[in-house]
């Protein structure tokens, strides 16, 4: 009976102990369960072509836009960086290179000049699958003296379709061995990054391979689309990886579905790169 008892007692000691703990808590809203998998927002196609002024490389003196304008449509991009883009010059002819890419590719572009050149203009560009506002031409600095090319940052609002918007660059950094000016252009192209709310998105020739200085900054910011990178340059024998592909927002989440270089050796002397990057939640 003394065991019986005993035994009654303490569970009677654990059942109140238990409600009382449940109680206690019982004003209180549970935490919410947070997923692990991050949702897919947005997907955006992104392309980067140095397209030499629409010159293949083995056929001097010529130009084909309608080769450029070819590999481009395979890809099917929904924006595209553009560099060394002719605009009314002398050896590409008196039109427009970007529009008409846009034109053959039912597109919507922006030219940004770097410089004036052979009677006309010479720059970057952005095509669009979606309509471009908010257009801004950045000019990048280049050392008194140095006998460096001027450069800009070209770059667009876009609105997905999905409704996010996103900003998107298109630039090409100085071809000098010497990385000076390179140098000073990252650090412009930072501090203009730096005061962006916008999702951005930047494509183009940088002149500078994955392990030098200029890269090292540029990656302090953005983050590349490929972790090792194809190489670019030259097309008919790709070497040195100079293309790239980056996004940046100090809230808003990427991923990278893929990342490829474009086997095209004959249409540019660079290879162009696709990258599709996820917009996440």
């Amino acid at each position: 009976m003394e065991r019986l008892l005993i035994g009654f007692f303490t569970l009677a000691t654990i059942f109140l102990a238990l409600f009382s703990a449940c109680s206690s808590g019982s004003d209180e809203e549970p935490e919410p369960v947070v997923p692990d998998e991050e949702v897919v927002v947005e997907t955006v196609k992104v392309m980067s072509y140095n397209i030499h002024h629409a010159n293949p490389p083995a056929r001097p003196g010529e130009i084909d836009l309608d080769a450029i304008a070819s590999v481009i449509r395979t890809q099917n991009p929904d924006v595209v960086a553009l560099q060394e883009v002719d605009v009314n010059t002398e050896r590409s002819g008196p039109f427009n290179q970007a529009a008409e890419l846009a034109d053959r590719l039912d597109m919507h572009y922006f030219f940004g000049k770097a410089i004036d050149y052979q009677g006309g203009e010479y720059g970057v560009a952005i095509l669009s699958r979606y309509p471009l506002s908010e257009t801004v031409v950045h000019r990048l600095p280049t050392r008194a003296g140095s006998n460096g090319e001027p450069r800009v940052l070209t770059t667009a609002k876009l609105s997905l379709p999905g409704g996010t918007s996103i900003r998107f660059g298109s630039t090409h950094l100085d071809a000098q061995s010497s990385d000076e000016n390179r140098l000073l252009q990252i650090e412009e192209v930072l501090e203009i990054a730096s005061g962006e709310e916008l999702p951005f998105i930047i494509a183009g020739d940088f002149n500078a391979v994955p392990d030098s200085e200029v890269m090292n900054i540029f990656d302090s910011h953005f983050t590349l689309s490929c972790r090792l990178c194809p190489a670019t340059s030259s097309a008919r024998n790709p070497v040195r990886t100079i293309d790239y592909i980056a996004f940046h927002h100090p809230e808003r989440k990427f991923s990278v579905k893929s990342h490829q270089a474009v086997n095209e050796k004959q249409a540019s002397d660079h290879l162009p790169i696709v990258a599709e990057i996820n917009v996440l939640e």
